[in-house]
């Protein structure tokens, strides 16, 4: 019998181009145009809170984490998380969500956001952020931009514009 159970691995720097497919397949050629898709290109994710998920040696998921800030507090924003259409509907992503997050709490981080549909991500703990407390540099519908506590209370008196954080 064949075990159809994921591993979720750290994502290497040999992983970039299978993923890149990966986020093609699944999220065609007008990903580029998201706001979220746009910071990312001005700050490199972190490879040691990016997971993939294979089933064997099929990679069949990804998550990335890139820092980021809230007006001036640190975050990361999570994105893109993708399975592939045939293996979705078996915790795949919540399994990668759930390995990202707790990594990111574990090395010290507080916050992440996201831009996703609040019903999917609420069971990994986001929220949406409140109308005009946070901002991102393009067109974002504001009932999708959601915010994870990492710590208790994290999101307390944070607020402004999400912009990449640079080294």
């Amino acid at each position: 019998m064949t075990d159809l159970s994921p591993s979720i691995t750290s994502e290497t720097a040999d992983d970039a181009e299978a993923i890149d497919r990966l986020h093609e397949r699944t999220f065609g050629p007008g990903r580029y145009a998201r706001t979220a898709y746009r910071i990312r290109e001005d700050v490199p994710h972190r490879l040691d809170l990016s997971f993939i998920a294979r089933i064997g040696t099929l990679m069949v998921g990804s998550i990335r984490l890139s820092p980021v800030t809230i007006g001036d507090a640190p975050a990361l924003l999570l994105g893109p998380l993708t399975v592939e259409p045939p293996f979705r509907e078996r915790g795949i992503g919540k399994a990668l969500m759930d390995r990202a997050l707790r990594e990111a709490k574990q090395q010290g981080h507080r916050l992440v956001v996201l831009v996703g549909d609040e019903p999917y991500y609420a069971r990994a703990g986001f929220k949406r952020i409140p109308k005009g407390v946070a901002t991102m540099p393009g067109p974002v519908d504001p009932d999708r931009l959601l915010v994870a506590e990492l710590v208790a209370d994290a999101f307390d008196g944070v607020g402004g514009r999400i912009r990449p954080l640079r080294s």
